[in-house]
């Protein structure tokens, strides 16, 4: 890395993730909701919001009733929603809701129906297993923070990057760490920060990469198997492509990592992510070549 990378090194780890909760310098409680795709039960999102409302924030919780993994930005459009309050999981200051339907749909009912005014933040997660480079685009934790984001809301998507590891605190403690920064000197617009921790102790922790988003391939397959009666379905099966190149991207020097290369560093990632898809490349070439009013038809 050259001097201008992104990447916080070593010696600053202790400033970034070191402080806890009840350490917290901000001055102003935030009022912050919480949902996730793992489902209402999970440990991730009872570590992070009982963390939030240790170090005393306002927390709502609205999360799926069940897990809805990998259900990217899906709404619940032909049958009713139904949601019920949920006592005795969580931190007695935390309000908590279950809601039958996806991340996205969480989200939306909790800023129509159960918030009576808009909150700080929306936070998603902790997701159990991390969400880094396209994983993003099923995703229903970003899913559920990208709600947030289309609403003008700032949002922050957590994923603990393993599937085997029940250690969330650290990322709680960041977590509350980087509201306290973002309070003190807010992003510009609001923005999506999709965030990754490694399952490491926090000495081992790196520091904290600002990154872009990087490529993750699968060897996928559909395995073919037979129920109790004979008859046969489908359960999708795959496995990740470790020795990936990582793409450059157009817009940003060769020096930024991308989530997947910073991961592997045991360094946090931070990505800032937006719903606007537009390739710009793309918009650029079709301007040159143009010739696309010859192609109307009947005209």
């Amino acid at each position: 890395m050259g001097n201008q990378s992104p990447v916080l090194e070593n010696e600053n780890r202790v400033e970034i993730i070191s402080e806890s909760p009840n350490q917290s310098r901000m001055t102003k409680p935030l009022k912050l909701l919480i949902s996730n795709d793992d489902g209402i039960f999970a440990l991730g999102v009872r570590t992070l919001a009982n963390t939030l409302a240790k170090a005393g924030h306002e927390v709502t919780v609205v999360c799926p009733d069940r897990e809805r993994s990998a259900t990217g930005h899906g709404l619940t459009l032909h049958r009713p929603i139904r949601a019920e309050v949920i006592e005795a999981i969580f931190h007695r200051a935390v309000t908590a809701w279950s809601c039958s339907g996806t991340p996205a749909d969480c989200v939306k009912f909790a800023l129509s129906a159960v918030l009576e005014s808009r909150p700080d933040f929306i936070l998603s997660g902790i997701n159990h297993g991390s969400n880094l480079g396209t994983d993003i685009l099923y995703s229903g934790t970003v899913s559920a923070a990208m709600e947030g984001t289309i609403e003008g809301i700032p949002s922050i998507a957590l994923s603990l990057a393993s599937h085997t590891s029940h250690e969330f605190q650290l990322s709680a403690d960041f977590a509350v760490t980087l509201l306290e920064q973002l309070t003190q000197k807010p992003l510009p617009q609001a923005t999506l920060l999709n965030v990754n921790v490694p399952p490491v102790k926090a000495e081992a922790i790196a520091g904290v990469a600002i990154a872009r988003q990087g490529l993750r391939r699968y060897v996928e397959n559909f395995e073919k198997r037979l129920d109790p009666r004979g008859k046969s379905y489908y359960w999708l099966a795959g496995e990740i492509i470790e020795e990936l190149e990582q793409p450059e991207h157009f817009h940003l020097p060769p020096d930024i990592p991308t989530d997947v290369q910073a991961i592997r560093k045991n360094y946090i990632t931070i990505t800032p992510l937006q719903y606007n898809l537009t390739d710009v490349c793309g918009v650029e070439h079709l301007y040159k070549i143009g010739g696309f009013e010859n192609v109307i038809p009947n005209k």
